[in-house]
């Protein structure tokens, strides 16, 4: 395994990422394409990788590398991109506090408590799980509940169970996942409960980890009780209304041990939030130009931390993106300045960026807010593409040309999701 460990950690760098997940690596590359010097890398974690350290499974790096790798195999191939590229990575280290002038405050076990000035700083700081706190579910408090990312980790990185008889609440893709892997190891998973009438993982997700081990899917149906003093010795599920209001008089009860929760992802944006950057209500996550530079000069965004993405693959194309712009942004090239403002129209939750310039090609990111078959994406009046299908749980992406921006200069695009 390939490991990076800085000896001399410098009082200036031009470019600082925090987090050193597959978005911070990707960032950090592309600072250096891009001229910057002294770039480094910082993650709170013993080694840098993030999430993809306890993700065994395949289906990584088809988009970006062209070929099906595992989690752990798509770290090592940027990590040794960053090595290579002369990158400093500090691990076991936490940013606390950036200032308007980019003085970052760290904090780590091996330096102390530092300071270092950046000419630029890109977040690339992931997302947390919802925990049982964030949705109320009544009931007791043993253990036994616990989302689906610290079950993965307990199994594949500790080699853990965390139970024999398990139910799962939402069907978010670490849900599935862990679904499908649990029971290779023998547990029996009872049942994946969602709320919502629609599943919230992908469609491979769903076909490969659920239908193809028989593992039953009950949509509009969620957790209504949980029941143990020490342990947990079952749940009480109940279907919802269309109002998700649960129907007692249809509840039934299941023996179990394990609550698994895949409930939706949290942009990690504590450190945002402390240097007051402007937030999008609807993603958590900070509101970004084409070039994704926050509300603060100097300062980039990238990855999870800004919405949450279905494909790291997605992840690095953004990320690389971030970290040119802040290459560039270090070494004082000039940023164009963005002269369209996207706002999210009929059936869209949010787009990403949040505004754009008519000097190149950009790629759209935005997520529906419903299920809709045989649709049309709509860009104000001056383009339209037909879909088949358009679906909550998978985010569209779509490339727009200058040409077409050009007819929008100064002002509003506004996009909808409409039915044909």
């Amino acid at each position: 395994m390939i490991t990076a460990e800085l000896r001399h950690l410098e009082p200036h760098y031009d470019v600082v990422i925090s987090g050193g997940g597959p978005a911070g690596m990707a960032a950090a590359i592309g600072a250096r394409e891009r001229g910057a010097e002294k770039v480094l890398l910082i993650d709170r974690e013993a080694e840098a990788g993030g999430i993809l350290w306890q993700c065994i499974h395949h289906g990584f790096g088809l988009h970006h590398f062209g070929e099906e790798l595992t989690g752990p195999e798509y770290a090592q191939r940027y990590l040794k991109q960053v090595i290579d590229n002369g990158i400093d990575v500090l691990t076991d280290t936490y940013v606390y506090d950036i200032s308007p002038v980019r003085r970052l405050k760290l904090m780590s076990g091996s330096q102390g408590i530092r300071t270092i000035d950046a000419g630029a700083v890109v977040l690339a700081m992931g997302a947390r799980e919802r925990t049982r706190g964030a949705i109320r579910i009544p009931g007791e408090r043993p253990s036994g509940v616990l989302t689906a990312g610290l079950a993965q980790k307990f199994v594949n990185m500790m080699g853990l169970l965390p139970g024999r008889r398990v139910v799962i609440l939402g069907s978010g893709d670490i849900g599935l996942i862990m679904a499908r892997r649990l029971t290779l190891e023998g547990v029996e998973v009872l049942g994946v409960f969602e709320i919502m009438p629609y599943a919230n993982g992908l469609n491979r997700n769903i076909v490969q980890c659920l239908h193809d081990y028989d593992i039953p899917l009950h949509l509009s149906t969620t957790v209504v009780d949980i029941r143990g003093r020490d342990r947990v010795q079952g749940v009480t599920v109940a279907p919802v209304s269309a109002t998700l209001k649960p129907d007692m008089s249809r509840a039934w009860d299941i023996a179990c041990d394990t609550v698994l929760l895949s409930i939706g992802l949290i942009p990690e944006n504590e450190l945002s939030r402390r240097i007051d950057l402007r937030l999008d209500p609807v993603t958590s996550g900070p509101v970004v130009t084409s070039r994704m530079q926050t509300s603060a000069n100097g300062v980039f965004a990238c990855g999870n931390v800004v919405h949450i993405h279905d494909l790291v693959d997605f992840v690095s194309e953004e990320a690389t993106l971030a970290g040119q712009a802040a290459g560039d942004y270090a070494m004082f090239r000039h940023l164009p300045a963005d002269n369209i403002r996207l706002i999210p129209g009929d059936n869209v939750a949010y787009c990403v960026p949040h505004t754009l310039s008519t000097d190149r090609e950009h790629t759209v990111y935005m997520r529906v807010r419903k299920p809709m078959e045989k649709c049309t994406i709509r860009f104000g009046s001056a383009f339209k593409t037909k879909v088949k299908y358009v679906f909550p749980a998978e985010m569209v992406n779509i490339t727009l040309m200058p040409e077409l921006l050009e007819k929008f200069h100064g002002d509003t695009l506004r996009i909808d999701v409409v039915q044909r």
